[in-house]
């Protein structure tokens, strides 16, 4: 049996559907159930209605789970929950999605608690494997309402290249090492796309699908901050962005790997690939 956590999001949602069409047993761990999949795509999977600040639901979620597929958003408290109740309940591997950049001494803070979670994940016992993605093409899609508004969006990454990856894709790789995990135990593997791009380059892929001119409006990362903090974004979440941004633009995400096709069989999917998949997203509604 394998739980995955993070269910309902982007590679968690993906992953779920595509182990429960392989056959394998799979549990689902959510804070909702009315947020269950309607169209097929989950029939035949346990739901595990929870919370991580619950440990009675983990350790209940977890019960009888072979392999525990751990995705969050990058929160502390909530994967060291998840492993504590993985070790108490048996769990013989943990599949953890990560940052390739995680260190101890990094100036971002969510990648230090990656840091953190990893290591304590080393130091409790079960086999684990790390998934560790470039940026997501999901992310684009914040910008949407101002493509649609506007016509462009602004970023603060400069020129700054990125192996941006589609959630879709790690959510098979995901899949792919929770059926057989065995062959992964100790592996870290790196997904990206199958390129490295700029925000320039998104602006002239979204030009080309939608048909009209996009525009990549460039600020500065401490611009970007003020201007994040006041369309309501968490200060702390505003700074942490802003560093990211910053360090992309001096190219801490220009890497790239074929790990997703190792795993998969499959080539990663290119960024045109994504944005004809949701162009709609990025229309006016009256077009």
């Amino acid at each position: 049996m394998i739980l995955v956590t993070g269910a309902t999001g982007n590679i968690g949602t993906e992953a779920v559907r595509l182990l429960a069409a392989r056959g394998v047993p799979t549990r689902a761990l959510i804070r909702d159930a009315a947020r269950v999949p309607r169209d097929g795509g989950w029939d035949g999977v346990e739901i595990a209605v929870g919370d991580f600040g619950r440990p009675d639901s983990l350790d209940a979620a977890l019960a009888g789970v072979d392999t525990l597929l751990l995705i969050t958003p990058s929160i502390l408290a909530a994967e060291i929950a998840a492993i504590d109740s993985a070790v108490r309940q048996g769990v013989g591997h943990v599949i953890k999605i990560t940052n390739h950049k995680a260190t101890e001494n990094s100036p971002v803070d969510r990648r230090r608690d990656h840091a953190r979670i990893e290591a304590h994940l080393a130091a409790s016992g079960p086999a684990y494997t790390l998934l560790a993605p470039n940026l997501f093409m999901q992310n684009l899609l914040y910008t949407a309402p101002a493509v649609r508004e506007t016509h462009g969006f602004v970023m603060s990454t400069g020129d700054g290249r990125f192996g941006m990856v589609d959630a879709r894709d790690v959510a098979a790789a995901a899949a792919a090492v929770a059926a057989a995990p065995a062959a992964h135990a100790g592996c870290t593997y790196l997904l990206t796309g199958p390129r490295l791009i700029t925000y320039a380059d998104v602006a002239t892929e979204l030009s080309h699908v939608l048909g009209h001119r996009i525009e990549y409006r460039r600020l500065t990362p401490e611009q970007h901050r003020k201007d994040m903090v006041l369309a309501g974004v968490p200060e702390p979440v505003a700074t942490s962005n802003a560093q990211v941004f910053g360090l992309i633009a001096e190219g801490d995400a220009a890497w790239l790997s074929d790990d997703i096709t190792t795993l998969t069989g499959a080539g990663a999917r290119d960024l045109r690939a994504f944005l004809a998949d949701h162009a709609a997203a990025f229309r006016p509604s009256a077009a």
